[in-house]
């Protein structure tokens, strides 16, 4: 009842829209003078019944200012990963290698940095932890036979002083993060599929039912669950967590966003994004990670659709056509995100306009970009490091949206960047690849 009555107000609040000639929809072109102490630009709105599938404004330069644009330490809780302090000669110094990972494409497995130290894991669910010189400090495995033969992918999350652990095979257990020794270990009724978040003295994670569990972090023992809307088919496509204020936000495989109270357990709204679902295109759906800048959420999928949403109401503060599931990265008061297409777009947070577009898939073959996908990227000092499905990093300058220089790291998918003392490391199915 509560998603008719949602659909309901969202079939006429688009079709108040679309009266108003203020509205983002069916509109035309018109300027729009954008004046900040760090931008001085004009702009067009990009007219929303048109799909981004050509440059705008690309000859715009954009400059932001360092100053407060990248913090010394990321509020993991919000999903934000700002810009972030690297602007490194990308020569490769060194490789943590592993047991190759199968089905590495499917899944988007993440480091997790301890100080100086790196922890992932192998094919066979080891645990291995390095440290900057690329030496195994330890390696651990908590599962059977008969489960190594599953090669469970792992999630992993620390409050500095335990590694929590949760894959998709209904595992999840506590280590101590210093030795890997086992703390508790308990099985789930279903696998799980999302970012592990640690708040406070609880654990949250959605599983495959599209069921968000709170679990206490002392035994692992379940404190409360909220069910979702569930689907038989979905994708792999790992599903979001936020927290802000003992709030809880989550997205299920069906594109519905949800915020609960992170004590009581108890539902404060439901959003969903979708109009209709069958089980094909439930599959096919595929969502970035939430991000949040403390009053709302923003977050784009693969259906051509960017939205805004406020956190307090859980009504729409806007929505755009930009086709992408990977993370956006808000910076002051603009949105970066690059299309599934390879077009890199900035989005103004509050109104959701677009202000440039600039193909940084420019330089691929014409006939094999079709076949290319970003598959993340991250904002540097500088520049923008973009990776690609076929193994390619991408230098992309903030100033132009231009590409700088384009490297070979590998034939085929290499994972998102991620930077940590200003060294950039990039995931493939049997390494992590350090730059600096």
């Amino acid at each position: 009842m509560t998603k008719i009555i949602y659909l309901i107000i969202l079939i006429i609040s688009i079709t108040a829209c679309s009266l108003n000639k203020n509205s983002k929809f069916w509109t035309n072109s018109e300027k729009i003078e954008v004046n900040n102490e760090n931008i001085k630009i004009f702009k067009e709105l990009y007219p929303e019944e048109k799909a981004l599938r050509e440059e705008f404004n690309s000859n715009l330069k954009l400059k932001f200012s360092l100053k407060n644009n990248y913090p010394n330490s990321i509020d993991n809780n919000l999903n934000n990963t700002g810009r972030v302090s690297f602007n490194g000669n990308l020569k490769k110094s060194s490789r943590y290698k592993f047991s190759k990972i199968r089905k590495f494409n499917e899944y988007q497995p993440e480091i997790l940095f301890s100080k100086n130290d790196i922890i992932f894991f192998d094919n066979k669910g080891s645990i291995l932890k390095f440290n900057d010189k690329s030496k195994l400090l330890w390696k651990k495995n908590y599962y059977q036979k008969t489960e190594k033969k599953l090669n469970p992918i792992l999630q992993f999350a620390s409050n500095n002083k335990y590694l929590l652990v949760a894959d998709n095979i209904a595992k999840y257990y506590l280590l101590e993060l210093y030795n890997g020794n086992l703390v508790w270990l308990k099985n789930n009724v279903a696998p799980f599929n999302s970012q592990v978040k640690i708040y406070k003295d609880k654990i949250f994670i959605i599983d495959f039912t599209n069921t968000l569990r709170c679990f206490s972090i002392k035994n692992g023992n379940e404190i409360w669950n909220i069910k979702t809307e569930n689907s038989l088919i979905r994708s792999q496509k790992k599903l979001s967590i936020v927290i802000h204020d003992d709030v809880v936000y989550f997205n299920n495989s069906i594109g519905d966003i949800s915020a609960v109270d992170s004590n009581k357990g108890e539902l404060l709204w439901q959003l969903p994004t979708q109009s209709s679902l069958i089980y094909e295109s439930a599959f096919e759906l595929q969502t970035s990670d939430l991000v949040s800048d403390g009053k709302n959420l923003f977050f784009s999928n693969n259906k051509n659709q960017f939205f805004s949403i406020d956190m307090r109401s859980g009504n729409f503060n806007w929505k755009n056509k930009i086709n992408s599931y990977l993370r956006p990265i808000l910076i002051e008061n603009y949105l970066i995100t690059v299309s599934l297409e390879g077009y890199l777009i900035i989005v103004e947070k509050k109104t959701g306009n677009i202000i440039r577009v600039t193909d940084v898939f420019s330089n691929f073959n014409i006939k094999k970009r079709s076949s290319i996908e970003p598959t993340g990227f991250i904002v540097g000092l500088d520049n923008i490091y973009l990776t690609t499905s076929n193994g390619k990093l991408l230098v992309i300058s903030i100033n132009t949206g231009k590409m700088i220089s384009m490297l070979k790291i590998d034939s085929e998918k290499i994972s998102k960047p991620f930077v940590k003392n200003k060294k950039l490391f990039l995931i493939k199915d049997n390494a992590i690849i350090k730059l600096n």
